[in-house]
């Protein structure tokens, strides 16, 4: 008599990634990871701590103007309180010509510099292994960035072990990890159209645009910069607070030097500026 197999429950399934993340990270012995302090770097810090212990892990997070400072002010606290090993590294991709021309491939050049420097720094302090939060979905957008890390043979363990974003966050809520509902961000490169030119004072403008944006009570905000032209987006459940709001944000972006402010009537979507491509 044949007897069916048990159906797994979401929390069995769960468990299951967990245990393959664990045997993916203690496979590496040692790891350098790229830490942004989002929830998938945290999730994925968390999991090499317990695994490799605190000794073997270096969460290395990089600094320029392409990345907000609170945001790395945030990782920097995050590392400290789960105990980890912490650096933070000066990343230098806006002297490529590649990234700062803006092409469609923009984020490949950041992660080609980016994990290139993380390289030399592992095999200087000897780990064996430099390690990316990427995930399954992942896949699902334009990434050129990922190219860069195949090419460089970097791991992602959360990919490999089959944990989609939905999976991060849910592993994060049962293990209390202060991250778990964090709003999804990128670099201010991001806000850019592909082909107008990355500039520090622009980076700089958009940053403090969206700080305005989200001092105004919006957690999850992208201004996308376009020229004279701020484009806020919001998610869509937001958008009848943001034109509420308009009277105290509109004159405080135009004091940035934008002409217009225009609030995007879809809404907030990850990778807006991918539609054009």
């Amino acid at each position: 008599m044949t007897h069916p197999a048990p159906t797994l429950t979401g929390r069995d399934r769960l468990s299951d990634k967990e245990r393959q993340l664990e045997t993916v990270l203690a496979d590496c012995k040692s790891v350098v990871l790229g830490y942004s302090g989002g929830v998938d770097s945290t999730l994925l810090l968390k999991k090499a701590i317990d695994v490799l212990g605190a000794d073997r892990v270096l969460a290395v997070t990089a600094a320029s103007a392409t990345y907000d400072p609170d945001e790395v002010d945030e990782a920097t606290r995050l590392a400290a309180s789960m105990g980890a090993r912490h650096a933070r590294l000066q990343s230098t991709e806006l002297e490529a010509e590649g990234f700062v021309k803006n092409p469609p491939e923009r984020c490949y050049y950041c992660k080609a510099d980016l994990y290139g420097d993380l390289q030399r720094l592992a095999a200087e302090h000897g780990y064996e292994t430099v390690i990316d939060g990427s995930h399954a979905d992942d896949a699902l957008d334009y990434r050129p960035g990922l190219k860069a890390l195949d090419e460089r043979g970097i791991l992602s363990p959360l990919k490999a072990a089959g944990f989609t974003k939905a999976d991060i966050r849910a592993l994060s809520r049962r293990l209390g990890l202060p991250t778990a509902d964090k709003p999804a961000n990128a670099c201010l490169a991001s806000r850019f159209p592909y082909g107008q030119p990355i500039t520090v004072p622009e980076l700089e403008r958009v940053g403090k645009a969206e700080r305005i944006v989200r001092e105004a009570g919006f957690d999850v905000v992208r201004v996308r910069h376009h020229g004279d032209v701020a484009r806020i987006e919001v998610p869509p459940a937001d958008r009848r607070r943001l034109l509420e709001a308009v009277d105290a944000i509109v004159p405080a972006l135009k004091q940035l030097g934008y002409t217009w402010v225009s609030c995007d009537l879809e809404g907030y979507r990850s990778g807006s500026m991918n539609e054009a491509l």
